[in-house]
């Protein structure tokens, strides 16, 4: 009753995986909201970046000079800026 997990497997389509990263955190805000402290731990942040990637080449979109999707940062800071404290709980 205290541990959630969610499971992005490297053999599903990327567009599965893009998502387990923000469905977490989603999970984890609803936790937060509810007045708990919740220990958010993404396993590999790489896997996130590597489904945006796919995703990205999918829709015909070209790479960064370094090879990653176009939208990364702004993709990367929307996650990050959701993992915080509030009144009733936090996020770490």
């Amino acid at each position: 009753d205290k541990v959630a997990l969610v499971y992005g497997q490297m053999n599903e389509p990327p567009g599965n995986r893009l998502r387990v990263a923000l469905t977490g955190l989603t999970m984890a805000e609803k936790f937060r909201d509810e007045g708990r402290d919740v220990l958010l731990f993404i396993d590999n942040i790489y896997r996130y970046t590597l489904a945006g990637t796919e995703v990205s080449a999918l829709l015909g979109r070209m790479p960064s000079a370094v090879g990653y999707q176009p939208t990364l940062a702004e993709e990367m800071g929307v996650l990050q800026e959701r993992i915080t404290s509030t009144k009733t709980g936090s996020i770490t």
